[in-house]
């Protein structure tokens, strides 16, 4: 069996950390045969609850799970990690705005930032949960210069998830039979989840998403507005934020990252951007990516029309405003 390695989740006392912890000690990120050592990370006031995760998880009785680390110490938790999931964040609350939010984010993020350049493994992969996770992202990666930028990234794969559910049920398919759904841009409101380069098996035949689907109207309407409301509607529903549906995010964005994508197929990440589709350079941008020996690639050359690149445009903005502000937070630091 293979030596275990160190994964690390923040907020691990919250509710989306108490599906993913499970998830990730059982083996379906990192595999059935990986070991691992969980470091559980949560402030003081926390304690007491985070010492009940630990309790569930060893009654949990997980084969692969050598030991748990349950601390409020960034330096401890961040010690020799192989992956961190950043779960953990300021919440928005009633009468909070936005800047108030991006500040009291911005002293978390470079805290873990820092503790991660200090003490983390070199070739760490740090996925961004909390949001905004994708400013976050660009706030942890800039506190952590000695690892690769590219080591960095932001989950989009919850909205990913959700356009893939919305378009096989329209087209009367399974899951299973849709791939290739892309969100750009940034985890908000703003995202454009684009359908026009999926791909959906009826039968045995591929076609395009359009096709199967039926309805170009409704790719551009509801299928889009559901995709970038659906947090919203869980909050409304649920009287609390998606965190069954993160979680399982979380995990499927780390295995992918980790295991690599199929041929043919890719996912959506927040990613440093090069400029590539015209996207603002040196922000996290969601992107198409092919993954390959837990390197990702953005995929090049899909063709967009003018609705696309206008929705991308508005989103692209959005991040570009987001980490000017948040950088002016770190510069007044």
């Amino acid at each position: 069996m293979a030596e275990p390695i160190r994964v690390v989740v923040t907020g691990a006392a919250g509710q989306i950390a108490y599906s993913l912890l499970y998830m990730i000690a059982r083996g379906e990120v990192f595999g059935k045969d990986q070991p691992l050592i969980l470091h559980l990370l949560d402030i003081p006031p926390m304690v007491g609850v985070l010492e009940g995760v630990v309790m569930e998880l060893a009654d949990c009785a997980l084969p692969l799970l050598r030991e748990v680390v349950p601390t409020t110490d960034p330096a401890v938790a961040f010690k020799d990690v192989a992956a961190a999931f950043l779960v953990g964040a300021m919440p928005r609350k009633e009468g909070m705005e936005r800047k108030d939010l991006l500040s009291a984010n911005v002293k978390i993020f470079k805290a873990q930032g820092q503790a991660l350049d200090k003490y983390a493994r070199k070739d760490v992969k740090v996925l961004v949960v909390g949001n905004p996770a994708n400013t976050n992202a660009v706030v942890c990666s800039f506190y952590a210069p000695s690892i690769p930028r590219e080591n960095f990234s932001a989950m989009t794969r919850l909205d990913q998830n959700r356009a893939t559910a919305q378009v096989a049920a329209k087209a009367k398919v399974p899951i299973s039979a849709v791939k290739n759904v892309i969100i750009w841009g940034n985890h908000s409101s703003t995202q454009f989840p684009d359908a026009s380069h999926a791909v959906v098996t009826v039968g045995n035949a591929e076609k395009s998403a359009v096709e199967a689907v039926g309805d170009a109207e409704f790719l551009k309407s509801s299928f889009v507005e559901t995709v970038q409301k659906r947090g919203a509607a869980v909050i409304a529903a649920r009287k609390m934020s998606s965190a069954m549906s993160a979680a399982k995010a979380a995990c499927d964005h780390m295995h992918d990252w980790w295991n690599g994508t199929a041929p043919g197929q890719f996912v959506s990440m927040g990613v440093i951007s090069d400029g590539s589709y015209d996207a603002p350079k040196d922000v996290i941008y969601s992107f198409p990516v092919e993954i390959k020996d837990k390197q990702w690639k953005i995929v090049q050359g899909l063709a967009l029309d003018d609705f696309a690149k206008s929705k991308m445009a508005i989103t692209g903005k959005e991040l570009l405003e987001e980490k000017n502000e948040a950088m002016a937070v770190c510069n007044a630091d």
